[in-house]
């Protein structure tokens, strides 16, 4: 069901510092920051050969984000990211199975404009799962 992994998100408390880290130390190409009001958050993108880092801060007092700095204060991996064909036949695929998906349970626009879907930490190895259909 799952293809490619497409990016592993980091929390920072700093886009501008976590951005000059990538860019200056390890000689990364980042995106210009992008806002995402629906996810509140602001983030950039890391280009690698073969995958993304996405580096979120948050946008706004009710930011999910703001929460996960508060017990991790110098920030940390969120959540990663795999594309999937079919996010609808994906969803029902994982639901039949028992798998929880975050939200309403429809998918939203992500930050790269493609449809995406969060599903429960405590489902998978106690990681946030990222689906963006391809």
């Amino acid at each position: 069901m799952i293809g490619r992994l497409n990016h592993v998100a980091i929390a920072v408390p700093d886009l501008a510092r976590g951005t000059e880290v990538y860019r200056s130390a390890l000689g990364a190409r980042v995106s210009a920051p992008q806002a995402v009001p629906r996810f509140g958050v602001t983030v950039v993108f890391v280009e690698l050969p073969n995958t993304k880092i996405e580096l979120l801060e948050p946008l706004g007092e009710s930011s999910p984000i703001r929460g996960f700095l508060e017990k991790n204060p110098g920030g940390g991996m969120h959540h990663v990211c795999y594309e999937v064909d079919d996010i609808i036949a994906a969803r029902d695929q994982l639901k039949a199975q028992g798998a929880r998906v975050l939200g309403d349970g429809e998918p939203k626009t992500g930050a790269h404009g493609k449809p995406v879907l969060f599903l429960h930490p405590k489902d998978f190895c106690g990681t946030l799962v990222e689906l963006e259909q391809a």
